[in-house]
């Protein structure tokens, strides 16, 4: 349409320059009823269509028509009449009776046009709202609130232009007109508040409560209002797990999960065909499992979500370089004093208009990314787990659990952390080019030679990064050596205390610690050697660049817009060039990633049909009648394990298949127990029937337990059952069973955990013919003889073969592999009743079945009529040592810990700056301060230099000042360089310095706390410190205190350039800062708790899922698999409900920040036009370009803030265990003679003792003599005092009242060490550490070889080690794995005798020992200790019938004190434990 036709159109001129060349500039008449009207009507025509199709489906939703409704549509139908009311007046105009003569000039075509497409529109729009009423879930519209938005805002011009006209005129020369646009604005107005509010429907009020986000309207989407009650309560007091709010549906894990599933399989379906194909070509395997659809799947499941977030990228982006061309435009408006100052508020305006949007777009996309980096995250956990249930056991077997589990954690979270910014993919080279090619524009060719400079940096932080890798990786290995070492000592806590050998570890730890600060100061020193670099880096740029430009040609003049517009524009270009090579080196992480996840989720599947339910069957190879009890026995590795796997259809079958009537309950050897309570253990899915479960816990003998534990049936058990022992583990899992309520049952072993007398029990009233279970299928793996009369039928295996079928008697008669079987078994169980579990320690390995030897059995088809199919748990490989202290309700107060202090104290920062050292702390602020002003310097001096296009103007430019300019320009930049450097090397020394003090602090404070701390304190909590406490005072800490103090001297140095531009400026300072210093508060607190309770919930979905891999095949046996998915997916979602605020957390801080910096802009711009005239435009371009940096900074400074005040709680974590309480000195000014004790006499004298204040004496005043060389023996049932005794006597406890001499001196007057050197423990565990030999023997290296050697002989040793390579050197494995149990005791014995003391007390080792060893040990102490003084400690009796004198203790007194035969005649205490052990007066004759 061209300009003459318009006119015509509008009856006036629509375009002529001279509305705009004025003080006071308007818009024409005719460019406000055409432009001004299309461009808000047009955009509602095109949206239109997408809400009138919900006005087309079938299913009408009827919500109620609510207010809110009701007031909108009134307003439009209003709308409609003033349109109509137009419409009439122009007709009247026209055609209606005039009194004047009819006019010839009629009103131009606008006048009919206009009210028309007004009153079309008005009708779309009551269509539009109800569409968006019907709408699911709908609470406003986007689209609707933009019609709005633009339709007042193009309304405002006419407005002033009526206005202004009316005014100028005195009259209103069109009153109906003016009467009928003023009406509509106001409704217009209205209509634009209606739109902002948000329509929630009573059905959804509910969900909104819960889920704010469901009712929040489009204005409080994009500015994330709807967060505020999180932020507010955040504030107010700790956030728990409670306070977060629902999951929108599309982000639950179900949903997403099911979304990927269905994509995955046709993606995985597709990639197995491909790879079928590409086997045929080629012939040989180069990988067996399907490759590269992991990607394809990821993209394909999250499209919609990607799409949307590369939109708001793009536009982002674009608009990023929108700012650049408006300062020029600015410092361009500064310069020319004689234009018009509305242009100056125009470019102001603009300025933050462009800003605004550009913070809104990109917090869309960050949202947009970090929810979908979320759901890759969940997509994977989801899809790991439900494949770790169905992964057949071939596949199993090439990842521990351990790795399985890393898939879940560690992988998934790599993916989590790409797709956070996959988009700088593409958005990196748009950036790059866009900038190259106005930086062209703006310098010419010139541009090149900085390009050159930033292209160079590229290789050179490639080098230093690989360089830093390495060091890296160096470092890891020293944590790994120290944390191993750390582990050891507190698990072995107890011997070093007794040995007194805390200082020999603490030099070990020290060294290596040692090696890793050095280590580290290295890569701290490269750090800066990069920082320099990278804080050079614009700098050079720059320079090389002006430097070009200047040099090139005389004509070429820096000017103040070229200048500023560059530099904002190398802003622009340092982050993609920053950013590409780090998410390369990721995405390369990533492909690792993949590879092992497409691995583990394309490996084969379980097949579902070795088992099947078939009733009719002849041909059968071993057949099980219904409701018999079969036992199956056999010699160790004799298959018996591999017959149940098989049952369960675990196993690999090579042939023959198993067929199973009905439903499987199983018991596996070694119980699978899971982190629930006791009850929920037992029922494990089933309903909860009272009468049943205590029949169950009757027959299991579950009663006398569930009495001692806290919670009854209620207490939670600790993760693999810690807070239980074996034998209760094992009937837990025999209960479970019992409950279930299966038609067949099979146990494999289940008795062997347990005593013998619990395990009769459990025969007879659950296993047995008169048990609960009498009526079911039994099949019972067993090595106890003694059940075998009772049970129906027996089965032989050999070597994988049924030998031989039959009952007990008949078996007892042929004389087969049976009877051998049975007549070894006997011997061995008269033997040593205790030993009998040693037998079951066979590996499970043999369900491999793909040996030929054991498959021989799953050729005939186990048939087992009558019956239907049911569920199973597999055996966890891992048995943790049963604790007396562990809190069983470990559920309740793990989280209590995380929540711990939320403000940090400002004395915790003082404490991390005098560990550094005052020196260095006040040197780094100094240099970093001196560098911070070479870098204002710097650009004040570029702004002086721009100032020089205005003097010298049509002059030729001198060269020498030119010379001068560039000279003293790099020269600063340099110097800036320089600065950095300096102050990150001071840094990097403090840091390296900090470290240092707080682990030895740390170090030494821990191994002279009192032995009662490490039996109340798990030990993971104190090996926490260790780990990752010191690793965030190592590297992050120092990381994040130099961030923040660049951040925070950078934000000054900003402020204060633009003051000194703009004086002005600095009355807005203080709101601003206000503002800031709130929302900054409030984002702390909240986010900082939304950190820790994704920890803390983050840890249940990786311990249920190891927990459900080691439980595999008792899961699948009793079929409970969706079970086990269902709350995978609930405790997926508990996690994800704590990482979505924290997602929404970020964004919500981050546009609340860029609002303000977008302000900062807006003022910088404002002030810089109303003192023009004062202002020379270097400094205005200076001031401006500083405040669009200013955005990022003051994001960054809070961002360094919060992340510094979570890492400084690791050193209030590390200082809390620096300051525990110590026990006594390890050396005081009394020192026992050397050769003390000479005689070795003890006296107890009314000796009192309790382990922590405030509990129970546990010796009631022990009073006795014990003379030189004597043997005593100490007996007494459980909890007597025994072990107490010897704690006292090493004074791990501190007597209560009462002493203990040893050869006259009491030992409480003399150090720790001095007194636990002089006596000698062997212990009842025997515990060594890694290293050689000789170090577990010695580790002062005070003996020599010739000692040792004699001592491995005494210990029956000396061949052994002798035939080791490394002889004495041999390395020891961690906790002494590589030795067999008895050669470790033997161990303990020789250091024993290396230590020639005067006293030797021996806690007697229980069944650890075989009945050789312990005869080899007995006679050593008898030959080799006959001139000291030995207490025996004995739960055998038989051990120390030969003592001069037994002691026995009774609730911690001496009952009785006399020799063993005097006592037996007493008839007394020890008479009776005496007859219990079956030992009469004959035998202490024999002895």
């Amino acid at each position: 349409m061209s300009v003459a036709a318009l006119d015509e159109y509008c009856g006036s001129i629509f375009w002529n320059a001279s509305y705009l060349n004025r003080e006071d500039p308007d818009l024409p008449v005719c460019v406000e009823q055409t432009i001004l009207v299309w461009i808000p009507l047009g955009f509602l025509w095109l949206c239109a269509p997408w809400h009138l199709v919900s006005l087309c489906r079938k299913t009408v939703n009827t919500k109620h028509l609510s207010k809110l409704y009701l007031c909108k549509q009134l307003v439009v139908s209003l709308l409609f009449l003033t349109a109509i009311a137009a419409l009439a007046v122009t007709l009247g105009e026209d055609f209606g009776p005039s009194k004047d003569p009819p006019s010839t000039v009629k009103n131009a075509g606008v006048y009919y046009a206009n009210p028309v497409l007004y009153a079309v529109t008005w009708i779309l729009l009551l269509l539009c709202q109800e569409g968006v009423r019907r709408r699911k879930g709908a609470v406003d519209s986007a689209t609707l609130f933009v019609f709005w938005f633009l339709l007042v805002l193009c309304d405002v011009f006419p407005f002033q232009t009526l206005l202004r006209e009316a005014l100028k005129l005195g009259e209103i020369s069109d009153v109906p007109r003016f009467c009928l646009f003023y009406i509509s604005f106001g409704l217009e107005l209205i209509a634009l508040i209606l739109s902002a509010v948000a329509d929630i429907p009573s059905e959804a009020k509910e969900r909104v409560k819960n889920n704010p986000e469901a009712g929040a309207t489009f204005l409080s989407r994009i500015t994330f209002n709807w967060f505020n009650s999180m932020v507010l309560k955040g504030y107010k007091r700790p956030l728990v797990q409670e306070d977060m709010w629902d999951l929108n549906e599309i982000d639950s894990t179900s949903y997403i999960n099911q979304c990927f599933q269905h994509v995955m399989q046709s993606e995985l379906g597709a990639a197995r065909k491909a790879d079928e194909k590409k086997k045929k070509k080629k012939k040989e395997k180069d990988n067996d499992y399907p490759n590269s659809w992991l990607i394809t799947t990821i993209y394909k499941t999250f499209r919609g979500i990607l799409l949307e977030s590369a939109f708001f990228k793009l536009l982002q982006d674009l608009l990023a370089f929108a700012s650049p061309q408006l300062l020029k435009l600015m410092i361009s408006f500064t310069q020319d004093k004689s234009r018009y100052t509305w242009e100056g508020y125009l470019y102001a305006v603009l300025l933050l208009v462009v800003a605004v949007l550009q913070s809104l777009f990109l917090q869309q996309y960050f949202q947009r990314c970090f929810v979908l980096g979320m759901k890759v995250r969940t997509a994977i956990m989801a899809s790991v787990y439900k494949k770790a249930l169905v992964v057949s056991n071939e596949a199993r077997k090439e990842s521990t659990v351990g790795e399985t589990v890393n898939l879940m954690s560690a992988d998934a979270q790599r993916f989590n952390d790409v797709t956070n910014f996959i988009h700088l993919l593409w958005s990196c080279p748009l950036q790059i080019t866009l900038s190259i090619v106005f930086l062209w524009l703006e310098l010419g060719p010139s541009v090149l030679a900085g390009l050159a400079v930033m292209v160079l940096m590229v290789p050179i932080n490639g080098f230093l990064a690989t360089k830093a890798r390495n060091i890296q990786v160096k470092n890891m290995k020293f944590k790994d050596k120290r944390l191993k070492i750390m582990n050891e000592i507190l698990n072995g806590i107890k011997i070093l205390k007794l040995y007194a050998w805390e200082p020999s570890f603490q030099t070990q730890v020290e060294d290596i610690r040692g090696q890793e600060l050095k280590v580290m100061r290295k890569f701290a020193y490269l750090t800066s050697v990069s920082t320099f670099i990278f804080s050079c880096a614009p700098a050079l740029v720059s320079l090389a660049t002006f430097a070009v430009f200047v040099g090139v040609s005389s004509d070429n003049v820096l000017t103040a817009e070229k200048a500023f517009t560059s530099i904002s524009l190398f802003n622009i270009l340092r982050f993609p060039l920053a950013m590409l090579p780090m998410l390369i080196a990721a995405m390369v992480q990533t492909t690792v990633s993949r590879k092992r996840l497409e691995k583990f989720l394309g490996g084969e599947d379980l097949d579902s049909d070795i088992v099947r339910h078939d009733p009719s069957f002849s041909t059968v190879s071993l057949d099980i009648k219904p409701g018999r009890l079969v036992a199956v026995v056999g010699a160790v590795g004799s298959g018996k394990s591999s017959l149940m796997s098989a049952l369960l259809g675990e196993m690999h079958s090579t042939k023959g298949f198993i067929n199973i009537q009905g439903s499987l309950a199983f018991v596996p050897q070694q119980a699978w127990i899971q982190n629930a309570t006791v009850r929920d253990n037992i029922l494990f899915g089933s309903p909860h029937k009272e009468r049943r479960f205590q029949e169950v816990i009757q027959a299991c003998a579950l009663a006398p337990d569930l009495k001692l534990l806290p919670g009854g049936d209620l207490t939670e058990i600790g993760e693999k059952g810690i807070n239980l022992s074996g034998g209760q583990k094992q009937r837990v899992s025999l209960a479970r069973a019992a409950y279930s309520q299966a038609d067949i049952y099979l146990l494999d072993d289940p008795l062997s955990a347990v005593d013998s007398h619990v395990g009769k029990h459990l025969f007879e009233k659950v296993i047995g013919p008169n048990g609960i279970l009498k009526n079911k299928t039994r099949i019972l793996v067993t090595h106890g003889v003694s059940f075998l009369p009772y049970v129906d039928e027996i089965v032989v295996l050999v070597d994988g073969v049924v030998s031989e079928v039959g009952s007990y008697s008949s078996l007892r008669a042929s004389k087969g592999a049976f009877s051998e079987f049975l007549d070894t078994y006997a011997k061995e169980q008269s033997n040593q009743a205790d030993l009998q579990s040693g037998n079951y320690l066979f590996p499970q390995c043999i369900m491999d079945g793909r040996c030929t030897k054991y498959c021989t059995f799953t050729v005939g088809d186990i048939c087992i009529c009558d019956y239907k199919l049911y569920k199973l748990q597999n055996p966890a490989r891992h048995l943790t040592p049963y604790s007396k202290t562990t809190n069983p309700m470990v559920g309740q107060h793990v989280t209590s810990i995380f929540l711990s202090s939320i403000q940090v104290k400002f004395s915790v920062y003082l404490q991390y700056l005098r560990a550094m050292g005052w020196g260095y702390t006040v040197m780094v602020f100094v240099v970093y301060f001196i560098q911070n002003i070479a870098f204002i310097g710097q650009n004040l001096w570029l702004s002086d230099w721009t100032n020089d296009a205005v003097d010298y103007y049509n002059m030729t430019y001198p060269n020498w000042k030119r010379d001068t300019r560039v000279g003293v320009f790099g020269a600063l930049g340099v110097a800036q360089g320089l600065f950095v450097f300096l102050g990150t090397l001071l840094m990097a020394n403090a840091s390296v310095n900090a470290s240092r003090i707080l682990h030895s602090r740390l170090l030494d404070n821990i191994l002279r706390v009192p032995m009662v701390f490490f039996d109340t304190t798990p030990i993971g909590r104190v090996v926490n410190r260790f780990a990752k406490d010191i690793f965030t005072v190592d590297e992050a800490i120092p990381q994040s205190f130099r961030s923040w103090l660049l951040c925070l001297l950078g934000v000054l140095g900003t402020l204060f350039v633009i003051c000194l531009a703009t004086p002005f400026f600095t009355i807005i300072i203080i709101p601003l800062a206000l503002v800031y210093y709130f929302v900054q508060r409030f984002y702390v607190a909240t986010s900082r708790q939304l950190r820790r309770l994704d920890s803390v919930s983050r840890s249940p979905i990786y311990s249920h899922f190891s927990e459900t891999v080691s439980g595999l095949s008792v899961i699948r046996a009793y079929g409970h698999q969706d079970r086990f998915l269902k709350h995978n997916e609930i405790t997926i979602d508990g996690n994800l409900k704590s990482v979505y605020p924290w997602i929404v957390s970020n964004r919500w801080l981050a546009i609340r920040l860029e609002f303000l910096g977008n302000l900062v802009v807006f003022f910088a711009a404002l002030f810089a036009v109303i003192s023009r005239d004062s202002l020379d435009s270097g400094l205005v371009g200076l001031s401006i370009s500083y405040a669009l940096n200013v955005t990022q900074t003051l994001n960054w400074l809070v961002r360094m803030t919060s992340e510094l005040e979570t890492n400084i709680v690791a050193v209030e974590r590390v200082s809390e265990y620096s300051e525990l309480e110590n026990e006594a000195k390890w050396v005081t000014e009394t020192r026992p003679t050397e050769k003390w004790p000479e005689e070795g006499r003890l006296q107890f004298d009314n000796y009192k003792v309790r382990y922590r204040p405030g509990l129970e004496l546990v010796l009631h005043g022990v009073t006795c003599n014990i003379s030189s060389t004597e043997k005593i023996g100490i007996v007494g049932r459980t909890g007597a005092g025994k072990s107490s005794l010897t704690n006292c006597l090493f004074r791990i406890i501190e007597a209560a009242e009462g002493r203990i001499l040893i050869d006259d001196i009491d030992i409480s007057t003399i150090g720790l060490h001095d007194l636990r050197n002089r006596l000698t423990i062997i212990p009842q565990d025997p515990v060594l550490f890694s290293g050689s030999l000789r170090m577990n023997l010695d580790p002062f290296d005070r003996f020599s070889d010739e000692d040792i050697w004699r001592v491995l002989e005494l210990s029956h040793l000396k061949d052994y080690v002798a035939g080791l390579q490394e002889g004495l050197q041999h390395e020891v494995a961690e906790g002494g794995e590589n030795l067999s149990v008895g050669q470790r005791q033997l161990l303990c014995l020789a250091r024993a005798l290396l230590r020639k003391s005067r006293i030797l007390i021996l806690d007697e080792a229980t069944a650890a020992v075989d009945l050789e060893t312990d005869d080899l040990i007995q006679n050593t102490i008898r030959k080799e200790f006959s001139h000291c003084t030995v207490l025996t400690i004995a739960h055998r009796l038989h051990s120390i019938m030969d003592s001069s004198r037994v002691m026995v203790l009774d609730a911690g007194k001496i009952v009785e004190f006399d020799s063993p035969s005097n006592l037996l005649e007493k008839q007394g205490h020890f008479y009776a434990m005496a007859k219990d052990a079956g030992i009469t007066r004959e035998d202490v004759t024999a002895l």
